[in-house]
């Protein structure tokens, strides 16, 4: 078996349903193995590498996680860790988990090709099949209309989706409604009960609430969730808002060409309605860009100034709609 893995990429649930096979694995007839994990940037590389060098008292088996793998950056880091990859410890399987898909090309070569796994973010198609199916296992059945209202009402993988629905069966079980799930029920009780995510953040830059804003990034951040994860979602809702504004100056704006788009849920048409009172297709391209740039300037700079450009990134693309739409 592996000793050394490398899980790249967005789809979390998959992602996390790998990590769980290692675990069955790892336990087999035995007790569970000893977990510990390190977020990259936080702990130095030497002390991970001390730990994992230096065996435990009391499990046979060890788990080890370096989670945002991406960060690991400078020389001396990479150095580190790639000896150790290269002669691991006995009974210790280390995992590397980031949700980018690639990280620096020493610690890449390091890891066998089958210790490497890139989970790229399902299709559209799956996704809506991978909701029929969460469904009917669970004993429901769901409308196209909801399926709809889910996908724009959670973050688009399988982590989330899972956790989300799993609550959203629970709620419709204890209201005694009959088991088929329509765009009303996700609307209802997935808008009001879900985590900070990109698109809560989207729908307090497009109200223009600045300060809101920023609390909704900030607790994004203490939850771990990474800057470029953040970007990702945004840079959809933007695409999608430049959409939402096309059919507006084209006079299309009916609920046919919303759902074309992906706007079915009322929630999410009522974000954009409040997007369209401040943006305009120029000023939705200038988040766009906005959003493009400080991708790549949080991938050469520091952890340590991960906070404050994204703290920049928000005031930016909220002050791009300050002036409100251009009118003729």
């Amino acid at each position: 078996m592996e000793t050394n893995f490398l899980f790249l990429g967005p789809e979390l649930g998959e992602k996390q349903d790998a990590v769980n096979d290692i675990r069955a694995k790892l336990k087999g007839a035995g007790a569970p193995a000893e977990e510990t994990s390190f977020y990259a940037g936080e702990t130095a590389m030497q002390d991970i590498v001390s730990v994992l060098r230096n065996g435990s008292l009391f499990s046979d088996t060890r788990l080890i996680f370096i989670r945002n793998a991406e960060n690991i950056k400078k020389k001396e880091e990479i150095d580190a860790l790639t000896a150790y990859i290269v002669d691991p410890a006995d009974n210790t399987t280390l995992i590397l988990l980031s949700n980018e898909n690639g990280v620096v090309k020493p610690i890449e070569h390091a890891i066998s090709p089958n210790g490497k796994r890139i989970f790229w973010e399902l299709f559209e198609n799956r996704k809506h099949e991978w909701l029929v199916h969460f469904f009917r296992k669970e004993g429901f059945s769901i409308t196209e209309e909801g399926i709809e209202a889910v996908l724009e009402l959670v973050e688009n993988n399988t982590d989330s989706l899972r956790r989300e629905c799993f609550r959203l069966c629970r709620f419709i079980d204890s209201s005694g409604k009959e088991k088929t799930i329509t765009a009303e029920d996700a609307e209802k009780w997935l808008s009001h009960t879900r985590e900070e995510s990109a698109f809560t953040l989207f729908s307090r830059i497009a109200q223009g609430d600045l300060a809101k804003s920023l609390e909704s990034l900030h607790s994004l951040l203490l939850a771990k969730e990474t800057p470029s994860a953040i970007l990702a979602g945004l840079t959809w809702c933007f695409q999608k808002l430049h959409d939402y504004l096309f059919l507006k100056e084209e006079r299309s704006v009916d609920d046919t060409e919303l759902r074309k788009i992906g706007l079915a849920s009322p929630k999410a048409r009522k974000d954009y309605e409040y997007a369209a009172c401040r943006y305009d297709t120029w000023s939705a391209d200038t988040c766009l860009s906005l959003t493009a740039e400080y991708n790549v300037r949080l991938r050469s700079a520091g952890q340590g100034l991960e906070n404050l450009l994204m703290d920049r990134y928000v005031y930016k693309v909220w002050d791009a709609g300050q002036s409100g739409p251009k009118r003729a």
